[in-house]
């Protein structure tokens, strides 16, 4: 279920590209947020409570208020390509923080399985006459540091309140965020059609509201490495859509690139990744049910 957030999200470069207004990223990010965010906190009509004022802030900052604008403008001054193959470092990039954020061991095998990934996306999107755009470059960049620290720190704080209400707060802190940002860098929207309308309410209720409670739901359950490599199915979506509805080419480059990234995917489900204190809670459950066992077979 965790996998269905990073596709959903593949989607996001064809509809920016197709169906949103030219030069407008952080309208876009205000509005795949803020609606979607109050939307949530209405329907469950929970307020955040002691840290968790604080602890919401900080997430809403990074996965949202940071991360969106930084997503719409890699997507806006880059080939879909190159944004895809920049932000495919996210992986290695947890990987790094969960050691001395959530104690887990960096494998060798999750390494590779991080260069392996971002090798296998650069085959599969990335063309040879693709143009750089240096400020795109650096925002695709940021976004991936951005979102990864936002994944390692819902990690270490357990939410304690519904997962719909926890999404909502963070996106709710996003859009409050960007929003005076929006209004005073691209004013207020003008000539918004309604496929325009449509494309929002399509990144709003699916892209944001459906996606981000899959993949918070997601970090919640499992180890916060498993879940950043899962976001590499993105570009492949991407890959896919811009085939099946800009009626682009798959070359057999991209097919062995499409195969490098689920080869790396699920080298790094299996690879060990819940060492560390992840792997430590796991195994401590374990073993007081192993020793209660051992204790009632000795009393019998």
């Amino acid at each position: 279920m965790t996998a269905l957030g990073p596709a959903i999200w593949g989607t996001t470069y064809y509809v920016t590209t197709e169906h949103l207004p030219p030069d407008r990223p952080l309208l876009a990010a205000l509005l795949r947020s803020l609606p979607a965010g109050l939307l949530l906190v209405a329907a469950t009509r929970r307020l955040p409570r002691g840290d968790w004022w604080w602890r919401s802030l900080v997430l809403g900052a990074l996965n949202i208020g940071a991360f969106l604008p930084l997503l719409f403008l890699a997507a806006y001054r880059l080939p879909g390509g190159v944004a895809a193959t920049v932000g495919a470092v996210q992986p290695l990039v947890v990987a790094w923080l969960a050691v001395g954020l959530l104690g887990q061991r960096l494998t060798a095998r999750v390494a590779l399985a991080a260069v392996a990934g971002v090798a296998g996306v650069s085959l599969l999107v990335l063309r040879a006459d693709a143009a750089l755009d240096w400020l795109g470059v650096a925002a695709a960049l940021g976004g991936a540091v951005v979102m990864a620290l936002g994944t390692v720190l819902g990690k270490r704080w357990p939410a304690p309140a519904p997962l719909l209400a926890t999404t909502g707060w963070q996106l709710v802190v996003g859009g409050v965020l960007l929003l005076p940002v929006t209004l005073a860098v691209e004013g207020l929207p003008t000539g918004v059609t309604a496929e325009n309308a449509a494309g929002y309410a399509y990144l709003g209720l699916v892209g944001a509201a459906l996606a981000y409670c899959l993949w918070f739901r997601g970090v919640r359950l499992l180890p916060a490495t498993e879940v950043a490599f899962l976001g590499l199915l993105s570009p492949v979506v991407a890959a896919v859509v811009g085939w099946l509805a800009l009626d682009q080419d798959l070359t057999a480059a991209q097919l062995a690139g499409a195969a490098i990234v689920l080869a790396a995917l699920v080298a790094a489900q299996t690879g060990g990744g819940t060492s560390g204190a992840d792997h430590r809670v796991r195994s401590g459950g374990i073993g007081r049910r192993a020793r209660a066992g051992r204790s009632t077979a000795t009393r019998a």
